[in-house]
């Protein structure tokens, strides 16, 4: 377990394998026990799932390239800012491809044990680069929008320690094939 050589381990498969699609190298860096989180549920996918998530990121982003920003390393922990940059080529979410180019940045958890990635988690900055692309929209008086649509949804209660004087929804968009350039 040391800081120095588990960030390493990181940041090499985010930039020779995320970043390239090789994903013949990522049992060097994915151990077979391999768990992503994702809104505090753990998913053991192991390494057939993440080839599966690299490889349907890069079925969206084609021209994906993914960079590496600050690293933290703590015990068998790494965090890791990230900024991907590709263009948005095939359905993802459910959002027809726009052909527009999107820069996501995210924040990444990783745990590393005996030298591969145990565990994945994170978080990005997905509405900014939506409604960059057109994707989703600001529902709202400030988008031309109904404004009773911009404000709580009574379901809201149940999951929210406090309100905010001001809220946002968001419109998710179909783009029209014609877009993709």
């Amino acid at each position: 377990m040391n800081p120095s050589v588990d960030k390493d381990v990181v940041k090499r498969y985010y930039e020779e394998v995320v970043s390239t699609g090789n994903v013949e190298r990522i049992a060097d860096f994915i151990a077979p026990e391999y768990t992503e989180v994702y809104r505090n549920v753990r998913y053991p996918v192991g390494i057939e799932g993440a080839c599966d998530h690299v490889l349907g990121v890069r079925r969206t982003y084609p021209d994906l390239c993914l960079s590496v920003g600050q690293q933290i390393a703590e015990g068998e922990w790494v965090v890791t800012q990230v900024t991907m940059r590709g263009t948005h080529r095939s359905e993802w979410l459910g959002i027809t491809p726009t052909g527009k180019a999107v820069e996501v940045t995210a924040v990444n958890v990783d745990r590393v044990v005996g030298g591969r990635i145990v565990q994945h988690g994170g978080a990005a900055n997905l509405p900014e680069p939506l409604l960059e692309i057109g994707a989703i929209r600001v529902a709202g008086p400030e988008s031309g929008g109904d404004r009773d649509r911009a404000r709580y949804y009574p379901e809201d209660v149940d999951c929210l320690l406090e309100r905010e004087p001001f809220v946002t929804h968001y419109d998710v968009l179909e783009a029209s094939r014609a877009d993709v350039g």
